[in-house]
C-alpha cells in the first residue's frame, strides 16, 4: 500500500461491492428486509433515480461549502452517490475494479485531449 491509501480504498470498495452482490435476489437477497435488494428488485429506474438525487445533493453540499457549510455533509453525500453507483454497477455485472482500471487508463491523459479524441471517434463512427 502506498501513502495515498489506494489499496485501502480499493479494498473498501470491493468489500462493499461484495455486500451489494450478496443482496441480489439470486444470492438470497430479500427486498422486504434489505434496502439494496429492494432497489435491485425494483430495477434500474429505482437506483438510477437515486443516483440523480444523490448527485444533486452532492452539488448542493459543495455549493454550501462556499458559504460556510459543513465539509462532512459533502463527504456524506458523495458516499451516498458512490454507494448508489455501486448498486448500478452490480446490476449491470460490473465491479469497482472496472472503474478503477478506467481511471488508471486515463492517468496522465489530458482531459481536454481525451474529450477531443472521443468527439473525433464519434464523428468517424457517424460518417458513411
Amino acid at each position: 500500500m502506498d501513502s495515498s491509501g489506494k489499496e485501502i480504498s480499493q479494498d473498501a470498495l470491493a468489500q462493499l461491492a461484495a455486500i451489494i452482490e450478496s443482496r441480489k435476489e439470486a444470492h438470497g437477497g430479500d427486498p422486504a428486509t434489505s434496502y439494496v435488494a429492494r432497489l435491485l428488485h425494483k430495477g434500474p429506474d429505482a437506483f438510477l433515480k437515486k443516483i440523480g438525487e444523490e448527485a444533486t445533493e452532492v452539488v448542493m453540499a459543495a455549493k454550501d461549502l462556499d458559504h460556510g457549510g459543513d465539509p462532512a455533509k459533502l463527504v456524506g453525500e458523495v458516499a451516498d452517490l458512490w454507494f448508489h453507483c455501486l448498486v448500478a454497477l452490480a446490476h449491470y455485472g460490473l465491479h469497482p475494479s472496472d472503474v478503477i482500471a478506467e481511471l488508471r487508463r486515463r492517468e496522465g491523459t489530458s482531459g481536454i485531449e481525451e474529450k477531443a479524441l472521443r468527439k473525433a471517434v464519434q464523428r468517424e463512427a457517424q460518417e458513411p
